[in-house]
């Protein structure tokens, strides 16, 4: 992260009121995201806890519980994929290609509103219920079961939005596994008039992520994933001016960055 986003965020504030608790989003993989609810179920039933602190920890463990179930995709996110050394079996058909297809399977695929990816000479696959940690197992499973032996890289991407007082506002798809200085360095890292210490991340309008809680995340170097961002999460930069163009992005920042976006990806394997 350049000096500045971290003097910001070294004088940021603590939050008002924040949305929710870095338990809910810190573990990646399913072990560890399953002990994780087994802790919170524990914590829920302490004795000496308050009502309150109970009802958090239950909410914790409810959104704990449905990632678990419906895994980390959503309408929105891409995935990055890399197929190499495929080769189709005798005894399955796969629809004939003027290219190898571990070469049409060499692309980015959006994810569908009913959390599928549709690939090339093979169709339809599910990603619902798998998390991002479990992607590169899952569609090797799946892709093997056209093509023989199957080396797969693959990489989540969410579409997150970097708006406000930035060089670049838009949208970006950006790897779940970045963390989030580098997710902000993307847009091109703050215009002069920035007022980095009052960054925040928002979903759907409303304030997930800020003041000391954010600056803490930031500065221990945490993801996307860990953060538990989704698909339409935004990063907003205030201006010191107060007028950022900020609400006007919200509808049509979606388009201004598809150029920077493909540019981006062609860097991550």
């Amino acid at each position: 992260m350049g000096g500045r986003w971290a003097a910001g965020a070294r004088a940021a504030r603590p939050a008002a009121a924040q949305q929710v608790d870095l338990s809910t989003g810190p573990k990646v993989s399913r072990p560890e995201l399953e002990q994780l609810l087994q802790s919170l179920a524990q914590a829920s039933e302490a004795a000496d806890s308050s009502p309150a602190a109970r009802a958090r920890t239950r909410g914790q463990a409810s959104a704990v519980r449905a990632r678990l179930a419906q895994g980390d995709f959503h309408a929105g996110d891409r995935v990055l994929l890399r197929v190499e050394s495929g080769e189709a079996p005798a005894d399955r058909s796969v629809a004939p290609a003027e290219r190898p297809i571990e070469q049409q399977l060499s692309d980015t695929f959006s994810v569908a509103p009913d959390r599928t990816i549709l690939l090339p000479a093979i169709g339809t696959i599910s990603l619902a219920g798998v998390l991002h940690a479990e992607l590169e197992a899952h569609l090797t499973r799946e892709l093997g079961k056209f093509i023989r032996d199957p080396v797969v890289h693959a990489r989540p991407l969410i579409r997150i939005g970097i708006v406000g007082a930035v060089a670049r506002p838009g949208f970006y798809a950006i790897p779940a596994d970045v963390v989030l200085s580098d997710a902000l360095m993307v847009a091109g890292g703050p215009t002069p008039d920035a007022k980095v210490a009052s960054l925040r991340i928002e979903r759907a309008g409303e304030r997930l992520w800020e003041g000391d809680v954010l600056r803490q995340a930031i500065t221990d170097g945490r993801t996307l994933d860990e953060m538990n961002l989704r698909a339409g999460d935004q990063f907003v930069v205030p201006s010191q001016r107060g007028t950022t163009g900020y609400e006007a992005l919200r509808t049509v920042g979606i388009l201004l960055s598809i150029p920077v976006t493909i540019y981006t990806l062609t860097k991550i394997f």
